[in-house]
């Protein structure tokens, strides 16, 4: 059982200081933490340093940080060639040394012997497999894999992979570790190319074989592959500046893993072989052939796309998010393909697999939805978990501090409804899947509604919230981070809010010109009166978990590094009383809230008569006089 938790006081050891291994130890360092940094010899240990430097400056010309800063983050890092200094203490070692097995696995050999035995070793291979180099490590299931993106210091994009072995703890204490460095992690499978390179290598790898096929020319080629996906550079360029071995190796590995498809190119080996860099500016752009080329594209990533998730490597959602964070691409492969047609894009992929001879499969589940009439690949803002006896939902647009826009209030409003149809369901903790409930609304989408659609904004949001209020069991607010706008409006409908310390929470919309619309200033003063409503509405100015506490609209507040578990405890005890009593006494005290004393007490004697006419009565008082535990059936 993992035991280690990565938090702001723990040291992080670094193996390797090159290109990847710096930035990563600058990631770490900037988000707080102690870094050793470790590598072969002095001169890659000065290089590493110059790096950091390099970075650092230019940080400071841009006026990104100033110059204390930068020696605030240098002063966090340790540098060495001992493998035992560096890792002694560590809370989690990261390896970042040369892409090859027969380096990586005698390294894990001297740090799984010289480690703290509940130190998390992570891998940031990019094309490795994890469990296999996981092989012979004492501790497997502290093993996993973190693969930053270049580069580590600046890309936001971190992929967390586990091996067959792997604790689910160590992966979800490296998701919390990510989100710390302000990185935004995805879930994924160990699999050749994890998610995004499963895609995106391939996609340069066809690029080259377009024009070795004389499709299209490089410019061409060039131009299609930043118009289809929105991106600065298209591929050539993109290798130029990356470096093309990169694109060579890996595309290698992927032909290992998944065969001829991914072989590459004859014109990509001789460019790596070559030198030099692609000379696509040489060429010239030939419009008529545009088509061709753009359709060959997508028809490659809508398939390897559909087949990763297919495989459960990672979701759709999380592969979108890794296209959008990682290659900064404007929309992810399943809203590109949603944006084309079920249908189209079936008939695309289709049509790039044919000539492979089904060596390149053409994912089921994309052709069951094409052919069944739907109308596009089902993307969710929002997502369910069940853990124990407890229902988790979570809203889920990491990338933007789960800002509520119109999606998210649909996928809400879903969410809920589906749990309504499950009598089962006994209470449910609404957060937000990472350390954030919901930074308010989405500006980029609210700066462009009119009059009309500003008001159907806000009662669609009202309509959520009193789904949400009306649910029939008790529904909890988990507040970590930022519960801003129409985040702590839809907090506020649940049946009470527990903070992690440190949170703020506020209603901040007369910064930007509007007022609460969901129903939060309503909710707010039943709570805490007019008076202080009125002070925190007008200042537009969040308050700290412990002073929301104070004034009455926080239940609870939690320690931040316990927090998940004790929010857990808590609805794990709520979802084991009995359920119908539960439900009716929640209907008492929310009808009751609004009625005279008389009449809700009239409501109260009535609801608890009831109570005495079920089988969940007979049942807890028998097992209260037989003293053992009740066995609550909701009947």
């Amino acid at each position: 059982m993992v035991r280690s938790v990565i938090g702001p006081g723990s040291a992080i050891t670094v193996l390797g200081a090159g290109n990847m291994g710096s930035g990563i130890a600058q990631a770490c360092a900037q988000a707080g933490f102690s870094v050793r940094v470790r590598d072969v010899d002095d001169g890659m240990l000065e290089r590493g340093r110059g790096l950091i430097g390099k970075t650092l400056e230019g940080g400071i010309q841009r006026k990104k940080l100033t110059p204390a800063r930068r020696d605030e983050i240098l002063s966090r890092i340790i540098w060495t060639r001992d493998v035992g200094e560096a890792v002694r203490g560590a809370a989690l070692v990261i390896e970042a040394v040369y892409e090859e097995e027969s380096v990586k696995r005698p390294l894990f050999r001297e740090v799984g012997e010289l480690a703290p035995a509940e130190a998390i070793v992570a891998t940031n291979t990019s094309s490795l497999s994890v469990t296999g180099l996981s092989e012979g490590f004492p501790g497997p299931h502290r093993f996993a894999g973190l693969h930053f993106f270049f580069p580590a210091a600046i890309n936001k994009l971190l992929e967390v992979i586990g091996g067959e072995r792997t604790d689910p703890a160590t992966l979800a204490e490296l998701e919390r570790f990510g989100y710390r460095l302000k990185k935004v992690p995805i879930r994924v499978k160990d699999s050749a190319g994890f998610a995004v390179n499963r895609y995106f290598v391939p996609y340069l790898n066809e690029s080259a074989r377009l024009a070795e096929e004389h499709v299209a020319s490089l410019a061409t080629i060039e131009e299609v592959g930043r118009t289809t996906f929105g991106t600065t550079l298209g591929p050539f360029e993109l290798m130029n500046v990356t470096g093309i071995p990169i694109a060579y190796h890996s595309e290698g590995s992927l032909a290992a893993a998944f065969g001829s498809p991914y072989t590459p190119s004859a014109l990509l080996k001789s460019q790596f072989e070559s030198g030099g860099p692609w000379p696509w500016k040489d060429t010239a752009v030939e419009p008529d052939r545009k088509p061709a080329v753009r359709e060959r594209l997508l028809g490659l990533v809508f398939g390897i796309a559909a087949e990763l998730v297919e495989e459960g490597v990672a979701s759709a959602e999380a592969t979108d998010r890794g296209a959008r964070v990682g290659l900064r691409w404007p929309k992810g492969p399943f809203e590109l393909l949603n944006e084309v047609g079920l249908s189209v894009a079936d008939r695309l992929v289709a049509q790039f697999a044919d000539p492979w001879k089904g060596a390149f499969p053409v994912a089921p589940t994309l052709t069951r939805l094409a052919k069944g009439g739907s109308v596009a690949w089902p993307l969710s803002n929002v997502r369910v978990e069940r853990r124990g006896a407890v229902d988790w939902v979570l809203l889920d647009r990491p990338e933007v501090l789960n800002s509520l826009n119109s999606g998210v209030l649909a996928d809400l409003d879903h969410a809920f409804e589906g749990l309504e149809r499950d009598p089962s369901v006994r209470c449910v903790v609404l957060s937000g899947s990472s350390p954030v409930f919901a930074a308010g609304a989405d500006i980029a989408e609210m700066e462009r509604k009119d009059l009309p659609e500003g008001r159907a904004f806000g009662f669609s949001g009202q309509a959520v919230c009193k789904r949400i209020e009306e649910f029939r069991t008790p529904v909890i607010a988990f507040v970590e981070g930022y519960a801003l706008g129409g985040g702590l409006e839809i907090a506020l409908a649940c049946d009470f809010i527990v903070a992690a310390d440190g949170a703020k929470l506020g209603l901040p919309e007369a910064t930007v010109g509007i007022h609460p619309g969901f129903g939060g200033a309503s909710r707010l003063t039943r709570l805490i009166g007019r008076a202080r409503t009125k002070l925190l509405v007008y200042s537009a100015e969040a308050v700290d978990a412990s002073e929301a506490l104070r004034m009455g609209f926080v239940a609870r507040t939690l320690p931040k590094e316990t927090a998940v578990e004790e929010v857990q405890m808590l609805a794990s005890t709520i979802a084991s009383r009995a359920p119908l009593a539960i439900a009716w006494v929640k209907a008492v005290i929310n009808r009751g809230a609004d009625s005279s004393l008389d009449a809700s007490l009239r409501l109260e004697g009535e609801s608890a008569g009831h109570t005495f006419a079920t089988a969940d009565r007979t049942e807890g008082m028998r097992a209260f006089l037989e003293r053992r535990p009740a066995k609550f059936q909701g009947r």
